[in-house]
């Protein structure tokens, strides 16, 4: 086998890539760096440290095709899979179209971008939920999922099939609802794309094992994942 991913137990771009390859039938060894009780990946895995020598996070991707290939960043890693892997076109994780493509591009940016930087407001107010910078975090959250609410009109999927912009926000809605900005009735259709992109087996053979680590750890489990 000659993909490595790099992760962790906590890592939510770590997962996004996991996912991804595990849906395109990706053969891959994993590699979980050491994690502390204070949300630090100590001490740096040596090819974290190698790949990613700057911001020094996972994931890190490494594969020995071609000469070899050292990645970081989710949203790039996937790209790689796409190129290395574009056969079969049922597992593609971009639509076909160029202009779908670009949508579904830009959704997912626009997931580890524009919403989950109002989660990442969260992390440090837990014990201040009613505090202004927490009330507006959850707002800005509430604001995305309706804007999300709407392109599900016509479509199962954010960007018409399932792509890699689903797995991208589902992983950022997993977080959202861990720091108390979880979506509502207020969005059904989103409710029920979350259970669709939830259900996958893909998705739950990466999702699992994430809660059951949380819970191993005293942490909170959002209660659309107690299983």
């Amino acid at each position: 086998m000659t993909t490595h991913i790099y992760s962790g137990p906590l890592s939510m771009f770590g997962a996004k890539v996991e996912i991804a390859a595990r849906e395109k039938g990706v053969p891959f060894e994993l590699t979980m760096v050491p994690f502390t009780t204070d949300d630090a990946y100590e001490p740096k895995h040596p090819e974290v440290l190698r790949v990613n020598p700057v911001k020094q996070q996972v994931p890190v991707l490494t594969d020995d095709i071609d000469g070899g290939v050292a990645l970081f960043d989710s949203t790039q890693i996937l790209e790689y899979f796409e190129d290395r892997y574009p056969a079969p076109a049922h597992l593609a994780l971009w639509p076909a179209g160029i202009a779908e493509r670009a949508r579904a591009r830009q959704l997912e940016q626009k997931s580890d971008e524009v919403f989950f930087p109002h989660v990442i407001k969260l992390f440090g107010l837990q014990h201040a939920m009613h505090s202004a910078p927490a009330v507006a975090a959850c707002a800005g959250c509430a604001r995305f999922y309706e804007e999300m609410e709407g392109l599900l009109e016509t479509s199962e999927y954010l960007a018409g099939p399932y792509s890699f912009a689903d797995i991208a926000f589902y992983m950022a809605c997993v977080f959202a609802d861990r720091k108390g900005a979880g979506m509502t009735e207020a969005t059904p259709r989103l409710l029920a794309w979350r259970t669709r992109v939830g259900d996958r087996p893909a998705v739950r053979a990466v999702v699992d094992p994430m809660m059951r680590f949380l819970a191993s750890h005293g942490r909170g489990v959002p209660a659309f994942l107690r299983r």
